[in-house]
């Protein structure tokens, strides 16, 4: 679906001459497709997504707002970079809170059904219990999530020209906005119709398609697939951190506090051993540089690659969302074709017995019990018949147009799927390159630093002479 796997990222623009360079302390902002822009032409595959610019966007500068009250919040310095022709400015920024955030997603996904809008953090988090939501810790997790929410957005090349994505940026009354969004949506909200009035106990009867179509099939599969290795790779760092660093040195598993006591115990031999304390004071400073280091490289690339695996793991579920919505779209085609069916082979049974054929009326046992009711409630005769069948062929067009509706709809819902799979595997390809290019970098610095320790106390431990 995607081409060729070499090509993906050689096809993006990664800096253009007519825009200012970007702000270098986000070394992630200008990664991925964010920074996309395709080159419209006519032969290429329309299932596609297409980009008309880049958006890179940022969250920063935290800010405790009203503190010190009880409606004490924080807000986020939300900026971008844009060469979009919706943006009033390539420059805008706002301040927002996480229920600015919250207000945007929620509308997102009314807006675009059809888009992988992705999660955010969950609000329901025991910090907002223990009153710790204002700790540095916690909003700089926050930030970080908020700011992938932003990126995951600004990769997409519909939500990313998105009138509320827009206004989040540049509005300077976000509340009016808001108000004025709820009251007129974008898309006008259809009226009750047929399909709806049914729906619930008709369309939703089944919950499996009955003609399902191999291409989602195998992207049901992949996401399958792609999800148990994110449990999978999830629960093997889980289980390192906390073995590497757990915070509880009674759980035997702390390999820091191990280290420490290490240290503790070879800085008590040295107090022993008088003509060789030195060099064990230096090897026990070293133990506790190393189980600091340790500690450190836990806090600074573990615990950002388990937040990142279970955000992808968040945007994962989003997607699957849209392609269980695109088989409830095949569903309602499927339904609403077999109640027409019924429908019409009521109209033409009812005819027949009409017409005076023999046998007219053995369409099976169901019709046959419906015969016997209507004699026993005397509602055999032709007059009631033909007024029965006025209704059912007011009800069989109505029908038709639903069914013409729905079929419609299932196709572009299908088409628009595609071109989501295709927008995921991007984003997806881009954060999987970031987040494994940061373990990296992370494994790296550490082995480097314990490198630099071990070196300067190797040569003190081999000039040290014991006498026997």
């Amino acid at each position: 679906m995607l081409g060729d796997e070499e090509d993906v990222f050689d096809s993006v623009t990664w800096e253009s001459p007519n825009t200012p360079a970007y702000d270098e302390s986000e070394p992630s902002a200008a990664r991925g497709p964010g920074f996309r822009q395709t080159t419209f032409d006519s032969n290429e595959d329309p299932l596609q997504p297409k980009w008309e610019g880049y958006l890179i966007t940022s969250v920063r500068d935290p800010v405790k707002e009203l503190a010190e009250t009880k409606d004490a919040y924080v807000s986020y310095l939300v900026s971008a970079k844009t060469n979009l022709p919706i943006f009033s400015t390539p420059n805008p920024s706002s301040r927002r809170r996480f229920q600015d955030f919250v207000f945007l997603r929620d509308h997102l996904v009314k807006d675009f059904p059809a888009c992988v809008v992705p999660a955010l953090p969950d609000k329901h988090r025991l910090e907002y219990i223990t009153g710790d939501r204002f700790s540095p810790e916690f909003i700089e997790r926050r930030r970080l999530e908020l700011h992938r929410f932003l990126q995951r957005l600004a990769r997409h090349p519909t939500l990313q020209r998105s009138t509320l994505l827009r206004a989040f940026f540049e509005s300077t009354e976000w509340h009016v906005h808001m108000h004025q969004h709820v009251a007129h949506p974008p898309t006008n909200e259809h009226s009750q119709g047929f399909i709806d009035n049914i729906s619930d106990t008709l369309l939703n009867a089944f919950s499996r398609v009955r003609k399902p179509d191999e291409r989602f099939l195998a992207m049901r599969e992949n996401v399958d697939k792609f999800e148990e290795g994110l449990v999978l790779s999830e629960r093997l760092f889980g289980r390192i951190r906390g073995r590497t660093s757990d915070g509880n040195p009674e759980s035997g598993e702390d390999l820091t506090a191990d280290y420490h006591d290490l240290a503790v115990a070879v800085q008590g031999l040295g107090f022993l051993e008088s003509g060789i304390t030195d060099p064990l004071n230096h090897f026990s400073n070293t133990l506790l540089e190393f189980s600091a280091l340790l500690r450190h490289t836990t806090q600074t690339t573990t615990d950002p690659l388990l937040q990142h695996l279970h955000s992808l793991l968040t945007y994962s579920h989003a997607n699957r969302a849209v392609l269980k919505l695109r088989d409830q779209k095949q569903m309602d085609f499927e339904e609403l074709s077999d109640y027409l069916s019924g429908v019409t082979a009521e109209r033409d049974r009812l005819s027949a017995i009409i017409s005076g054929h023999a046998g007219s009326s053995g369409l099976g046992l169901g019709a046959y019990l419906k015969d016997r009711v209507d004699a026993i409630r005397g509602a055999d005769d032709d007059r009631t018949r033909v007024e029965k069948m006025k209704k059912l062929d007011a009800k069989i067009k109505e029908l038709q147009d639903a069914v013409t509706t729905a079929h419609e709809t299932s196709d572009a819902f299908s088409d628009e799927t595609l071109r989501e799979q295709a927008i995921f595997q991007y984003s997806k390809e881009a954060e999987m390159k970031e987040m494994l290019g940061n373990l990296a970098d992370g494994q790296i610095e550490f082995y480097k630093a314990a490198m630099e320790e071990w070196d300067r106390i190797i040569p003190v431990i081999q000039r040290i002479r014991v006498d026997v």
